[in-house]
């Protein structure tokens, strides 16, 4: 029997077959995936070959194999920093919710997942989340951040996942498609998956006060399938993210706006740092490239891990 993965709760996994009855399906040893060092072998969405099983009047599933995977998505593990996580695989689109505050969503977190969505060919929408809740500030910071990425190629919507702005601008987009959200937890995905698709009552949380941070209510990765045929992947908050080993050569490709300039520079594998006739270093001074995403490029470079809590805009 043939299925997809909808839910992985590290041990078992719930998988739905195409005349959409469900299993518990479990693994039988230890499965490798060729080239990849995953904490989890299989994750929600891929596409598996299983065999039932029958004991104590329950039939549950044994998955033998894991079909090819058009994409997929990593991280890097959070304990183990030579491991990736896998969050979804076969996914058409990647929405990433930012909150400028209430949590605060930095630059270089959005940096180092929109390098990974292009890594891995997966197309990536900003959604600026908490419309309803901004200030003459905060709502300067999302125009700027807005018409930053917009001019670099990115879809960018301003929403309110509370009063329903612009969800049906969202709804379009997912139509027909499998998407993933992700973000911060606290970011409102779920309260924003309940507006999308009311009936699947989502838990939410308040954010914690004390840190600005929201506490975490998705544990595990799910797929759910919606009443306007769309697939999403609800997973859990991120704190991080973590961009698994890239060579320093190709960080750059993963830039668009640095690749666009790529062919201009003088050499080239030119790294963008402190080499001569760098097209991408011309167009930084000239304010043509923004310096928070030249900023994001050193640090992915140099191996740095984010910096939360002292990351900041800039908005020259």
């Amino acid at each position: 029997m043939t299925g997809t993965v909808y839910k992985s709760t590290g041990s078992w996994y719930i998988v739905r077959t195409p005349n959409g009855k469900t299993y518990e399906c479990r693994i039988k040893g230890k499965f490798r995936i060729k080239g990849i060092k995953s904490t989890n072998p299989i994750a929600v969405g891929d596409q598996v070959t299983f065999e039932l099983e029958s004991k104590n009047d329950q039939v549950t599933g044994i998955i033998n194999q894991i079909h090819e995977r058009r994409n997929y998505i990593v991280r890097k593990s959070v304990n183990l920093s030579k491991q990736t996580h896998i969050i979804a695989a076969n996914i058409d689109q990647v929405f990433l919710l930012v909150t400028i505050d209430n949590p605060p969503t930095f630059p270089s977190f959005i940096d180092r997942f929109l390098v990974t969505a292009e890594a891995y060919s997966i197309k990536a929408v900003l959604l600026f989340n908490k419309e309803d809740t901004y200030n003459e500030d905060t709502m300067f910071e999302v125009k700027y951040l807005s018409s930053l990425y917009k001019k670099i190629g990115y879809d960018c919507i301003e929403i309110s996942a509370k009063t329903g702005k612009n969800i049906d601008k969202v709804k379009e987009m997912m139509s027909g498609k499998v998407s993933m959200f992700s973000g911060h937890s606290g970011v409102g995905k779920s309260t924003l998956v309940n507006k999308i698709e009311p009936q699947l009552d989502l838990k939410t949380k308040e954010i914690s006060e004390q840190h600005k941070q929201g506490q975490h209510t998705t544990t595990f990765a799910e797929m759910f399938d919606l009443s306007f045929d769309a697939k999403i992947i609800d997973t859990p908050g991120i704190k991080g993210f973590g961009v698994v080993d890239m060579d320093q050569e190709e960080v750059g490709d993963y830039f668009p706006e640095f690749f666009r300039l790529k062919q201009d520079c003088k050499f080239n594998n030119c790294l963008h740092l402190k080499e001569p006739k760098c097209a991408v270093k011309e167009a930084l001074e000239n304010d043509e490239i923004a310096y928070s995403r030249y900023r994001s490029y050193i640090q992915i470079l140099e191996g740095e891990d984010e910096h939360y809590r002292t990351d900041n805009y800039d908005n020259d």
